[in-house]
């Protein structure tokens, strides 16, 4: 049964390699839409089949199907009941339609379902299974993701749009001011734009057109190569390390958590899915933080400091409490796991929390981070942090089952937090020195 979750997660991930290059060439919205038709077919497929082999090919193919969950805009199943998620705003999204000083709390919206969904996900899927059986699940699937797309066909429109950036020499606003350069040089980019948009140069955007289901950007085969490029730059694998450590965790919890609670001392049937509240608290508890700190850096050096531009390395000290609760979390869960007392479910439970609100608050944070500092090629930063995500938490639960199962849940669980523990403190070279490798790797991030 774990090869069943463990390449869906592998496949959500590294999908991204495909589905992000041609979401940049054809937009946003075609590849949702096929997308979430692709999974709502193949929970079909998984409900109805007979054999293992089967719906293991099923459960592959959905996580192809929901892989852009985390660089476009479509529902991403986790595990079990994983339609158990609303739609989500992913990352390169909320950097297109959203302004610096609101994109924390954006962000803390779209990442409160990544954590609380394989969590939910864990809980109603041992109750179905339990009284409807197997196949009930992917038949909720198929309701729920049927639903999604004909939310999504109306509802969400393509979000990727290439303005012109305007020009000193077609602009009156620049003209004007022409024979005063310290007055062309404060110039704002904001009175440009508005200027341009009184011209009457744009169209307005009916309903009938955002229903458009085509677009075209350009140059597949440079789409396919740019997210390797970005590799080069420090910050993006600082986020990913954090990512795929706090999403790697998760998952391995919420595959191991029932198992054990299924098992003495415990013996929780159909109730061990129970065993994954502590993550939906410590999840709502992140969400809540977040959304309260996520933006206050960047509002207060404006309004209170008078600071008009904020470096984007001013948000990394936030998400450094998260972090070491994730890592203290990881701990908790293990050692409480391998004592032998049936009371012992309220510390796995609290380590759950803990690991939850770190999934809630970080990549809130390192997202908005990579969006700042690497704007114009964010989108390929976001496949490079999603495959490496989909990696280790394939890694981590393939070897998670055996590992606990032979050794205890202690030695798995203290080397995943030593990890993790690892990756929160690249944070702090790369919040000292961040700025210095950025101007470092500027000419790699095309303007």
């Amino acid at each position: 049964m774990a090869k069943l979750y463990q390449v869906n997660v592998l496949m959500m991930g590294a999908a991204n390699i495909l589905w992000v290059p041609l979401a940049n060439t054809f937009g946003r919205r075609p590849i949702t839409l096929f997308n979430i038709l692709l999974l709502t077919l193949c929970c079909v497929w998984a409900a109805r089949t007979t054999s293992f082999g089967s719906l293991l090919a099923a459960r592959f193919f959905m996580g192809v199907g929901v892989a852009p969950a985390d660089t476009s805009e479509s529902l991403r199943p986790y595990q079990k009941v994983s339609m158990l998620r609303v739609l989500l705003v992913a990352p390169n999204v909320v950097g297109e339609i959203y302004f610096a000083h609101q994109r924390g709390k954006a962000m803390g919206f779209y990442t409160v379902f990544i954590c609380i969904g394989p969590v939910l996900g864990g809980i109603a899927g041992g109750y179905i299974a339990g009284n409807l059986g197997l196949a009930w699940i992917h038949w909720i699937n198929v309701i729920l993701s049927g639903i999604l797309l004909v939310a999504c066909f109306f509802l969400v429109p393509e979000t990727l749009y290439v303005r012109e950036v305007p020009t000193q020499a077609t602009d009156p606003a620049l003209e004007k001011r022409g024979k005063d350069e310290d007055a062309a040089s404060s110039v704002k980019i904001e009175d440009i734009t508005r200027n341009r948009n009184t011209s009457g140069s744009y169209s307005e955007l009916t309903f009938l057109r955002s229903l458009k289901l085509y677009t075209y950007h350009g140059n597949l085969l440079q789409n396919f190569i740019s997210p390797w490029l970005t590799l080069r730059l420090p910050g993006v694998w600082l986020v990913m390390l954090w990512y795929a450590g706090l999403v790697g965790g998760v998952v391995t919890i919420s595959t191991v958590g029932p198992t054990l609670a299924a098992q003495p001392p415990y013996l929780w049937g159909n109730n061990a899915g129970l065993i994954l509240v502590g993550g939906i608290i410590g999840a709502l508890i992140g969400a809540v933080v977040t959304a309260l700190t996520a933006d206050r850096i960047v509002t207060t050096k404006r309004t209170l400091q008078g600071e008009e531009h904020m470096e984007p390395e001013a948000r990394l000290p936030i998400a450094l409490p998260g972090l070491v609760l994730a890592t203290t979390g990881l701990w908790t869960f293990g050692f409480c796991a391998q004592a032998s007392n049936p009371h012992m479910w309220i510390g796995m439970q609290f380590g759950l929390g803990m690991l939850s609100f770190g999934l809630m608050q970080a990549p809130s944070i390192g997202f908005n981070y990579i969006i700042d500092s690497y704007a114009s090629v964010s989108a390929d930063c976001f496949v490079v942090v999603t495959c490496m995500r989909a990696i280790i938490s394939f890694s981590w639960t393939f070897f998670a089952s055996g590992w606990v199962e032979s050794a205890g849940p202690a030695i798995p669980f203290g080397v995943f937090g030593g990890l993790m523990g690892l990756f929160t403190l690249f944070t702090i070279p790369q919040w000292l020195c961040g700025k210095r490798t950025r101007i470092a790797t500027a000419a790699w991030v095309p303007t």
